[in-house]
Order: structure tokens, then sequence, then C-alpha cells
């Protein structure tokens, strides 16, 4: 693996952290290039440094850097919160149940 550091002369992004996937978009091919996960982020001069794999190049100067939030670290398991259903027939009919959905987000991040 290769460590690619990168300076930038404006803040980063609030959201950023350590183990987010750091992208570019290079401006000359139009293609979206994945560099790895971030592994260092520093303030005094604003850098990130990415674990990069082999043969990535770094990104140049008029491309755009960006990043994705790695799935697995932030929403990898339930984390305390569960539901329970029960279901009844009050009527002395029979009734038959066909189908049962749900829908779950994440709305504590």
């Amino acid at each position: 693996m290769a460590n690619i550091t990168i300076t930038f002369t404006n803040p980063l992004p609030d959201g950023i952290q350590i183990g987010d996937i750091a992208w570019y978009s290079n401006t000359t091919s139009g293609t979206e290039v994945e560099m790895g996960p971030i592994t260092a982020i520093t303030s005094n001069p604003i850098t990130i440094s990415i674990d990069a794999a082999a043969g990535v190049q770094p990104p140049s100067v008029s491309d755009f850097v960006f990043y994705v939030k790695n799935p697995m670290t932030t929403v990898s398991s339930l984390k305390g919160y569960y539901a329970e259903a029960q279901f009844r027939n009050n009527s002395p009919a029979y009734g038959e149940l066909f189908s049962v959905g749900s829908e779950v987000f994440v709305s504590s991040k």
C-alpha cells in the first residue's frame, strides 16, 4: 500500500473522519478514482493522509477530491434499538396473515 498525503488551502468539511474513503474525480478523463481509507487528518497545515492501494496515482491540482463514509463503520449493526410486535385475532372467525413489512432507517447519526 502507498501513502498519499494531500494538502488543502480551504478548510475540510466538518463531517470528515479517519476511516472515511477518499476519492477524486479526474477532470481530464472524467473518471472517479477510489484512493482508499483516510488514515490521518491534520489542521495546520490542512492535510489528509490516505492508505492507497498500489498503483493508485495521487490527484492533480485540478482534480476534485471528495470522501464517502465507510458503510461498514457507520451502519454495520444494530446499536441498542429494537422493536417487538405481536399480532392477535380477536375475532371468532378464522383470520390469515398475508404479509408483514417494516421500514428501518438510521436516524441518530
